[in-house]
């Protein structure tokens, strides 16, 4: 009886463990042609043992792509299958277009329908969320990657429109990840709070000083990923400190002035 009872748990744990989605978001500062091959190898294994990478600030012109393609091959060399998808450039104006990508292993997610940046904002919004709908164990879920303008120009005069997303893809389970340039503690995001979304981190700094002060390396809560929580069951969170990897907060910045943020997570 000992034994059945431990083979049922064993297994319980086995399919808990199996149905379990690993996602990771990251601001890769202007992620092209400045970043090596070493550069790529490295960010490659932080980003190794997860399933689904949302990645912005991927460069609009010529690199960007090419960037992604890359990292998606170093990735190709690990042992798993990896896809890779890349929106349009951005309709904001030159200096702020950017690209957006999504990265994910073929054993864990499979790709719903072609991916898409939101169009129906995109004079509101400089930088329009890039769309893109996982099938992860037969059930759904759609990821909204976003990049805002910097907090100078108030990112809050976009995120507003955030509020009206659900409304407008009722049939998704949407997920809100990337760089608000904004902490989850403004007003800007109560509607949202208010439809039942949660955010996974909450004062949690995402972004690198130029340098540590007192063994303080971080300064500003911007990067988060904000779910439904009767819809998106959290298992596990938190942040990658990659800086630690490094001699120096400039050598880190090469990489990227944001820290990822990840979110293990299983759908109800």
């Amino acid at each position: 009886m000992k034994n059945i009872t431990f083979y049922l748990l064993l297994f319980f744990i086995s399919v808990q463990a199996f149905s379990q989605t690993k996602f990771i978001s990251w601001n890769l500062e202007n992620f092209g042609k400045s970043k090596s091959q070493t550069n790529l190898a490295f960010i490659a294994k932080t980003i190794q043992d997860y399933d689904i990478v949302a990645i912005q600030e991927v460069v609009a012109g010529y690199g960007g792509a090419q960037a992604v393609a890359k990292l998606t091959s170093i990735l190709n060399e690990k042992g798993s299958k990896w896809d890779y998808t890349i929106s349009d450039p951005t309709s904001g104006n030159s200096y702020k277009r950017e690209r957006y990508a999504f990265l994910w292993k073929t054993s864990k997610a499979k790709l719903k329908s072609d991916p898409w940046l939101e169009k129906k904002y995109h004079l509101e919004i400089d930088r329009e969320p890039y769309f893109a709908t996982f099938e992860i164990k037969k059930r759904n879920i759609t990821i909204v990657n976003f990049h805002a303008i910097t907090k100078s120009k108030q990112p809050e005069t976009e995120i507003k429109y955030f509020k009206f997303l659900p409304q407008e893809y009722p049939n998704l389970n949407l997920v809100f990840a990337g760089d608000f340039n904004c902490p989850e503690s403004h007003t800007v995001f109560n509607p949202l709070k208010k439809m039942g979304y949660v955010s996974l981190l909450q004062k949690q700094k995402t972004t690198l000083k130029h340098k540590c002060k007192a063994g303080i390396c971080l300064a500003s809560e911007f990067d988060n990923i904000f779910y439904k929580s009767n819809a998106v069951k959290h298992i596990n969170s938190g942040t990658v400190l990659f800086y630690n990897s490094y001699d120096s907060l400039e050598e880190a910045r090469k990489i990227s002035d944001h820290i990822p943020i990840w979110f293990e997570f299983s759908l109800n």
